[in-house]
């Protein structure tokens, strides 16, 4: 086994990402780009963090990565001025008063609800996807989802302008989990409902219930969210 591998026989993540991380500063110092040496270092440590990264996402991440058909420049290039920005303390503020809700131990209250809406969705919903990548990966017709959308059977959450996307946890064998439309009737907020659904609960003694329901535990959930509504 080489310095490089891991105990199962395959490349571990750091060691791929220092070997990226190598190549992309022989390029970028053989095609002349002029950085300093501290830049340097950072812009390939970070590019072979983001690169190594992508073997060992879940099958459905690496998918949703496949699908993406954006500017990948771009989105770089915005991914590094928001590093630059973290590096310099800038959202340290932020990340201070979105401290409360971001804790997995910790039990969500109503007055969250609001505070949810200024956090980006991918740092606390988990994996989501749109209906493109839902029709495309989980076999679900946009016309079906839109149904549930608006029997409130799915849990859609807004992602900007009128775009929602689906957090990909609820569904169980292409179809959302039973017991959802009971939730989001009792809690209201999908954002908080969803929040609710994927933290450790004290209602159910601190079991995760969207995967309470996921055992057919409807009855047990839906009455823990009742009473956390009604809290």
């Amino acid at each position: 086994m080489t310095r490089f591998q891991n105990p199962t026989g395959g490349i571990s993540q750091k060691a791929l990402a220092g070997l990226v991380a190598e190549a992309v500063q022989q390029a970028l110092t053989q095609h002349g780009v002029l950085l300093d040496t501290q830049t340097l270092a950072s812009a390939s440590a970070v590019a072979g963090s983001v690169a190594a990264a992508v073997p060992f996402l879940p099958q459905a991440q690496r998918l949703a990565i496949g699908s993406f058909k954006g500017e990948c420049t771009a989105l770089a290039s915005e991914f590094f001025r928001a590093l630059a920005d973290f590096s310099r303390g800038g959202l340290a503020s932020a990340n201070s008063a979105d401290e409360g809700p971001m804790s997995a131990t910790a039990s969500p209250s109503p007055s969250w609800a609001n505070d949810l809406q200024s956090v980006l969705i991918e740092d606390w919903a988990g994996e989501v996807a749109g209906s493109t990548f839902l029709e495309e990966n989980f076999r679900i017709p946009r016309s079906t989802l839109h149904r549930w959308q608006r029997r409130n059977e799915v849990i859609a959450l807004r992602k900007g302008g009128r775009k929602h996307v689906f957090p990909l946890a609820q569904f169980v064998d292409g179809r959302p989990a039973s017991g959802i439309s009971e939730v989001l009737l009792a809690i209201g907020n999908p954002r908080l409902a969803w929040f609710w659904l994927t933290s450790p609960s004290p209602e159910l003694d601190g079991r995760i219930p969207i995967e309470v329901l996921k055992q057919d535990m409807v009855c047990d959930v839906v009455s823990a969210a009742r009473e956390f509504s009604s809290a």
